[in-house]
């Protein structure tokens, strides 16, 4: 199956290009800059795609990034500690970004005559982010076989969709994943924080799969206090 992969440079993303590269027919890395503070998570996407020699495309679509306020991604709002799913976490939706994205990785996709655009939306996504949910992903996938009727057939591949972090992680793992060359943490500093939700749930997820974490934080502790508070 010829395959672009959305890549940010993530974690989840960049387990997923592994994944393609030994699975599938892996065709490129697609990326997108749109405005978001931690866009150094691009450098990692470079780096995958170098790895995996395949051709890299960032796609500029930072004027439509200002114009979706509200957001701790691309606006003036402070990144909230604390753990992935709690409620405080909302305040990081970026509005349809998911499927701006998809719309635009489709249409490259319909273009190059790929088979398949991989997303890694997973199951930690659920909760906050309503454009990583299945009947997202079913009702986008409905609506590209319309658009594209007669000129392409390509699926969305979402393998992750119903898995969690450490389920990734592990699958990443068994792919031979650097994780070390991943970035995660929303507020974009020299290390992750180890307070905003996603360093959150990276170190909880490669303590869940008895994984090694090569990650430094800035706050390599915080995690427990999270978890403890979300449990109680």
């Amino acid at each position: 199956m010829k395959t672009l992969v959305i890549c940010s440079g993530g974690l989840d993303s960049v387990a997923l290009a592994h994944k393609v590269a030994s699975e599938h027919e892996l065709t490129g890395l697609l990326s997108f800059d749109y405005g978001q503070r931690h866009r150094k998570e691009l450098r990692f996407a470079a780096l995958c795609a170098e790895r995996l020699n395949v051709a890299h495309q960032i796609i500029d679509i930072r004027q439509i990034g200002r114009g979706l306020r509200g957001s701790a991604l691309t606006d003036c709002v402070d990144v909230p500690d604390g753990h992935y799913a709690e409620d405080t976490m909302k305040i990081t939706v970026v509005p349809n970004r998911n499927a701006i994205m998809l719309a635009i990785a489709f249409g490259l996709a319909a273009a190059h005559k790929a088979e398949a655009v991989a997303m890694a939306a997973h199951g930690g996504d659920h909760f906050i982010y309503p454009d990583c949910r299945p009947a997202f992903i079913e009702a986008f996938q409905t609506m590209q076989d319309r658009a594209l009727d007669g000129d392409a057939q390509i699926r969305l591949y979402t393998p992750y969709v119903n898995l969690t972090k450490a389920d990734i992680v592990g699958d990443g793992a068994g792919y031979g994943t650097p994780f070390a060359q991943t970035w995660s943490c929303y507020k974009g500093g020299e290390r992750h924080c180890g307070r905003c939700g996603t360093c959150v749930e990276r170190r909880e997820a490669f303590h869940l799969a008895q994984h090694a974490d090569p990650t430094e934080y800035e706050d390599t502790d915080f995690w427990l206090e999270a978890l403890r508070r979300r449990s109680a």
